[in-house]
């Protein structure tokens, strides 16, 4: 009971700690160095004009490509866990990602997976993490894109700890997003008129 308590108090302040530098690194904040030294984040260039260091970011590459920060974690349980709690949030999260995302959208997925890369609490899982993220970076164009990174990306590491592999095409049916058949329900004004035609 106690390790699961820490547990959970681990996986929040990560969480924490994350929304915190999410919010820093993409606000006005004055604690932003971003506000100081480059025109424009979404373009990413410093007030010469040329490319910031990792301009795609607009941030350093200490801050999204920097060691782990947590430890090892030795618990088995614990680490298994919380790994399926993060499938689960990865996935529902991905099916949540918008089907035409802004620039800003994608750029928000990517330092997101870039730092749960740093921040996960794991520090060998995230150390695997990174060197996936390295091979195979976050595809953020779509809903479809994202959602079948997210599949291969879990894929890599099932087979790496001799699980079996999920189908991509079905992934949708294990990790509900909770969404319901809200869309299906939702009838546009055109068919609600050629239904009340049909009726009256």
């Amino acid at each position: 009971m106690v390790r699961a308590r820490h547990l959970a108090l681990m996986v929040l302040l990560a969480f924490m700690v994350l929304f915190s530098l999410s919010y820093i690194l993409s606000s006005n904040h004055p604690a932003n160095p971003l506000n100081r030294d480059v025109v424009g984040t979404s373009s990413g260039l410093d007030k010469s004009g040329s490319s910031s260091s990792f301009g795609e970011f607009g941030l350093s590459d200490n801050i999204l490509h920097g060691d782990s920060i947590a430890p090892r974690l030795e618990n088995a349980t614990a680490k298994a866990e919380l790994g399926r709690a993060t499938w689960k949030f990865l996935h529902t999260m991905m099916a949540r990602y918008p089907e035409n995302p802004t620039e800003d959208d994608q750029t928000a997925l990517r330092t997101f997976m870039h730092l749960f890369g740093r921040l996960y609490p794991c520090g060998q899982c995230a150390e695997h993490f990174r060197m996936m993220l390295q091979k195979y970076p976050p595809q953020t164009s779509s809903r479809n894109a994202a959602a079948g990174w997210a599949c291969f990306v879990h894929n890599i590491v099932n087979e790496r700890i001799h699980k079996p592999e999920f189908d991509c095409n079905t992934i949708g049916d294990f990790y509900d997003c909770g969404c319901g058949d809200e869309d299906k329900d939702q009838k546009t004004e055109g068919e609600i008129n050629v239904e009340l035609n049909r009726e009256g």
